[in-house]
């Protein structure tokens, strides 16, 4: 077999990075020799993620398009045909056989150009509604991997695979872990364990509601794990002064995996990441969909598991007033922490990234 070469586009934030890294890094397990070119967006997370993996990226000058008024729509249209003009650039001088786009603003310039050079195409959808850019480029794409069921309703039938998520495998891994997360966070392994996280930058309107849950959660003797964002950081600090003790803040959690074992429930925005992690790992959650996310896709993503009676859902709007009480509703309720464990385990696909790999390579291969 002759040596592949795969370019991996998208981006934007870690719930697009982390599944394209993992990608990235099952192809290289099953083909050692294959080389593999990241394309990003300039000044966006992923030029610092990606070579942080090990991995060569480029960036391209693209943007979103903002959805209100702004005068930073003005440079749109020109940073899209630059974005284009150097998409097709590196596709000529790079040559991969495959091209797969993971979402974010660098995936369409990238995968317009891949499908003019007749280069293969692989999608990855990570969310239970799919973006514009992506029902777009699905028209010429060879394979679609998706999450969820029901997304014939996006895409062609016949090109979908149901994949699930790629995650950070070292993130699901928990078992045996439970003690040493216990000490690692310096908590009482006696006491239920309440885990809030808003994503790699953290949830603002969340952060509020735990703030003003702290006082009505304080004599109820369970402890918290509280992932703020760097933002928020130093006024979390303030919030919880005397209450160090039960209370443990972070601006980001390296040790995911301590995070998720030390945790009874979790409070979490709805990304796709996210929702994939916690339906592996198994833990009743809450979650607090993002509104201004696009298409409202994280609403949709946690109602695929509300209506499967396998997670709580709370709007961002009502976070504030309505989380102290929810949480206490949960927290010490063993058989819906049970039911809603229980009902999750399904919705979790292993080794999604295997499965993703295999269909890489199947196209990067299709003339041999």
């Amino acid at each position: 077999m002759s040596k592949i070469k795969v370019i991996i586009s998208g981006g934007g934030t870690g719930g697009h990075i982390f599944p394209a890294i993992a990608i990235a890094n099952a192809v290289k397990k099953k083909k050692p020799d294959a080389e593999i070119l990241f394309v990003g967006a300039l000044g966006r997370m992923e030029m610092e993620k990606v070579p942080e993996a090990g991995y060569k990226i480029i960036g391209l000058p693209i943007m979103g398009f903002q959805r209100r008024l702004s005068l930073k729509n003005l440079k749109f249209p020109f940073m899209l045909l630059k974005s284009i003009w150097r998409a097709k650039k590196i596709v000529n001088d790079f040559k991969p056989d495959v091209a797969v786009g993971v979402g974010g603003y660098a995936s369409g310039p990238l995968l317009r150009q891949a499908n003019k050079a007749k280069v293969p195409t692989l999608i990855q959808e990570q969310n239970s509604y799919a973006g514009v850019t992506n029902q777009i480029l699905a028209k010429k794409a060879s394979k679609i991997c998706v999450a969820y069921h029901e997304m014939e309703k996006f895409f062609p039938k016949q090109k979908i695979i149901i994949t699930g998520n790629p995650v950070r495998k070292e993130v699901v891994k928990l078992e045996g872990k439970r003690e040493r997360a216990m000490e690692y966070f310096q908590l009482d392994s006696k006491k239920k364990t309440l885990l809030i996280v808003g994503g790699s930058l953290g949830a603002w309107s969340v952060n509020e509601g735990v703030a003003a849950s702290l006082e009505l959660w304080k004599e109820e003797g369970f402890q918290l794990i509280w992932q703020t964002g760097k933002l928020y950081h130093d006024r979390a600090i303030k919030d919880i002064e005397g209450k160090e003790e039960w209370i443990k803040v972070h601006p980001f959690i390296k040790q995911m995996d301590y995070a998720y074992a030390a945790a009874d429930l979790v409070i979490s925005r709805a990304g796709a990441l996210a929702v994939s992690e916690l339906c592996l790992v198994m833990k009743p959650s809450i979650f607090v969909p993002l509104p201004s996310a696009a298409e409202d896709h994280q609403t949709k993503n946690a109602k695929v598991l509300t209506t499967l009676n396998a997670a709580h859902i709370i709007e961002d709007s009502a976070v504030r007033t309505k989380l102290g009480k929810k949480v206490l509703e949960l927290i010490n309720n063993e058989e819906e922490l049970g039911r809603l464990a229980d009902n999750i385990k399904p919705l979790g696909y292993h080794d999604a990234d295997d499965i993703i790999a295999d269909e890489v390579i199947k196209l990067a291969l299709k003339d041999e």
